[in-house]
């Protein structure tokens, strides 16, 4: 049996590989029990989109559900704008734009691309501060493209005992799962 990649992998590898192996470790648990408070307010900004109440035209597709046979990814859209071409991804706040948030977008770029949409512009919107960021095509954007599919690859052969780890003071002190690594610089603080 063939098994996809989630598309939130996408930034969770970048954040720390290690992290996978523990969201998998605790995926039958309440996130209540692994949850910190930024996280339980980015799943409540995204109730709305993931109840489908976000909006109640049809030309909006809403926590739609897909699939890309390409890179062996599937996972939910956050909105697209089927009249418009507009492809958006909602984060409760934006600090960084980081490499995971447009990869996400891509993923999401891709499968709908396979099943017949088009997309014109794409977005990541920042709920909080209601700002929008453009974010520029895979095609128009060749240097993350490439990162996107290296990254992509390194998911597909993903193996916790032979993928280098490199800890970052940063990431381990942010990371929820710093107290069961055994590789985190957290320990102790």
């Amino acid at each position: 049996m063939d098994v996809y990649i989630p598309i939130s992998y996408l930034n969770d590898y970048i954040f720390c590989p290690r992290s996978i192996y523990f969201h998998n470790l605790y995926q039958p648990f309440s996130t209540s029990v692994y949850h910190q408070s930024y996280q339980t307010k980015g799943q409540l900004a995204h109730a709305s989109i993931d109840s489908k109440a976000y909006s109640t035209s049809s030309h909006i597709l809403q926590s739609l559900e897909v699939y890309c046979e390409k890179y062996n990814l599937g996972g939910k859209i956050d909105v697209f704008d089927v009249s418009t071409g507009k492809l958006t991804e909602r984060k409760r706040s934006v600090k960084v734009l980081y490499d995971g948030y447009i990869f996400q977008l891509y993923a999401h770029y891709f499968a709908l691309t396979e099943l017949g949409y088009e997309i014109k512009t794409m977005v990541i919107y920042d709920m909080i501060h209601n700002k929008s960021y453009p974010i520029a095509l895979p095609q128009d954007d060749l240097e993350m493209f490439i990162k996107f599919e290296s990254l992509v690859g390194k998911l597909n052969s993903f193996d916790l005992e032979s993928t280098p780890f490199i800890a970052e003071q940063a990431k381990c002190d942010k990371c929820i799962y710093n107290a069961l690594c055994d590789k985190s610089l957290a320990k102790g603080s």
